[in-house]
């Protein structure tokens, strides 16, 4: 059973930047397709950034919203996937979920109901 726990949320002036890891455990961490999703009061979960990786080579996949902004990366060693949010803008303000799974395909990346393991959601605040 994996576990994901996420950290690094917190309040942020607009323009400013942020760090979020997760941790995983429980499972075999390059096998997994890690993802960050963010949901907003009152709004839809949606996909922010995912990272998949085949032996030495990385994929990272940007909603179109952060892409230029956020970075997704991956310590395989560390069993963490981190995402830095740079620019933050008060939109930016969620919750957000650090996501796994071991079946994603490039067609179901950016599919919330395709992840089977998520964290409890780490809060971000972007004041204006």
């Amino acid at each position: 059973q994996v576990q994901l726990v996420e950290s690094g949320g917190g309040l942020v002036q607009a323009g400013g930047s942020r760090r979020l890891s997760c941790a995983a455990s429980g499972g075999t961490f390059s096998r997994y397709t890690m993802a960050w999703f963010r949901q907003a009061p009152g709004k839809e979960r949606e996909f922010v950034a995912a990272i998949r990786s085949a032996g030495s080579l990385h994929y990272a996949d940007y909603a179109d919203s952060v892409k230029g902004r956020f970075i997704i990366s991956r310590d395989t060693a560390k069993n963490t996937v981190c995402l830095q949010m740079n620019s933050l803008k008060p939109e930016d303000t969620a919750v957000y979920y650090c996501a796994a799974d071991s079946a994603i395909t490039m067609f179901t990346i950016r599919s919330a109901s395709h992840y089977d393991y998520w964290g409890q959601g780490t809060q971000v605040t972007v004041s204006s």
